[in-house]
């Protein structure tokens, strides 16, 4: 799909860009070798993307997502997906919701498409930054405005990975709302969890935290997993 998307060029946006599919200039390299105005594209604005979609083959080539994310409209980066899958992972984070003032991560859920792993506070959260420096590509729901920005703030570190946050990839199919509503109308199983929600997951933690509840904690950490597998889904 990477190929055959223009949105990421100057001048070009959803419209256009479905004008152009349906003329039948489809992908990079029909809409560069044409000649004369075709499509409401003229030879000279031809000549103007010739430069940038060689750009978009090279980045391309060389694995740059974040190239492409820089440029696409939120709820066009999951076009990124099929080209950047291997380096890609789901990650979703429970944080203490502001308890006692003071909003810390609890835990950490990235998921590759085949292992999930949970970093949790006091025991492996700081192993967290070197694993997800083996992706590219981030996959989340709201993480561009909540999950990305807590963890650059809370490790002091800017994540350079390409975000597809989904939230705005369903709100363009008409899906609105949370994680969890969007999982229902779209048929999505809890799993047996339907009743954990972010303020419960809050509860769990407290209760692992004052009084070393570890079944609390497991409940917490199926949970966060939960909602980053089901991002795949």
């Amino acid at each position: 799909m990477l190929e055959s998307t223009f949105c990421h060029l100057p001048g070009i946006g959803p419209a256009r860009e479905t004008k152009l599919w349906s003329a039948g200039l489809d992908t990079w390299d029909a809409l560069a070798g044409g000649s004369g105005r075709h499509a409401g594209i003229s030879a000279c604005a031809r000549a103007h993307l010739a430069p940038l979609l060689e750009r978009s083959r090279a980045e391309r080539a060389s694995g740059n997502p974040s190239y492409f994310a820089s440029l696409l409209p939120h709820d066009a980066t999951w076009r990124l997906f099929r080209d950047f899958r291997a380096g890609t992972a789901y990650l979703d984070i429970e944080t203490t919701g502001m308890a006692g003032g003071i909003d810390v991560i609890t835990s950490i859920s990235l998921y590759d498409g085949a292992d999930v792993k949970s970093y949790v506070y006091g025991r492996n959260l700081d192993e967290f930054l070197d694993d997800v420096a083996r992706y590219r590509v981030l996959v989340t729901y709201n993480g561009a405005c909540f999950d990305v920005p807590f963890i650059e703030r809370y490790f002091n570190v800017r994540l350079p990975h390409a975000q597809i946050d989904l939230r705005y990839v369903l709100r363009s199919l008409g899906y609105t709302g949370g994680l969890k509503a969007c999982e229902k109308r779209l048929g999505i199983d809890r799993q047996g969890l339907d009743g954990v929600d972010g303020y419960f997951a809050v509860l769990l933690w407290n209760e692992y935290a004052r009084r070393g509840n570890g079944k609390a904690l497991d409940t917490l950490l199926a949970y966060n997993q939960l909602d980053t597998v089901n991002l795949e889904a």
